[in-house]
């Protein structure tokens, strides 16, 4: 499949992955879940979705873990949303770029308070 239409093929997923675990998944154990990105295999018959979990360390495990027992269900509706041949084997990843810039922020933060007490006391 050319690069172009792979790109393609992967926001149009992206777009309806996200709507399908924010309109149709009605689980309680999924928490606020944003798809942040879709990597698709060279003939698309695999995708790895990365999802950026909000919450503590177990409600995190918990929503990854729901993800993936709900894999089925939203391949199935994927497949009723997208005209594709075969409609891809899904894998959830849980991103955590947004964890680590928030850590980087408070990190910046701590030095910025530091270096501006330390220039109030001389």
């Amino acid at each position: 499949m050319g690069g172009t239409r792979a790109q393609k093929m992967a926001e149009a997923i992206k777009e309806e992955v996200s709507d399908i675990i924010t309109s149709k998944l009605k689980d309680p154990r999924v928490g606020f879940t944003t798809v942040t990105a879709v990597e698709t295999s060279k003939d698309v018959h695999y995708v790895t979705v990365h999802v950026s979990v909000l919450g503590d360390t177990e409600q995190q495990k918990e929503t990854m873990k729901t993800l993936q027992n709900a894999a089925g269900f939203i391949r199935t509706e994927l497949g009723t949303r997208i005209r594709i041949r075969h409609v891809p084997e899904l894998r959830f990843v849980q991103d955590r770029a947004m964890e680590h810039h928030a850590h980087i922020n408070a990190l910046l933060r701590e030095i910025k308070e530091g270096e501006s007490n330390g220039e109030e006391k001389q």
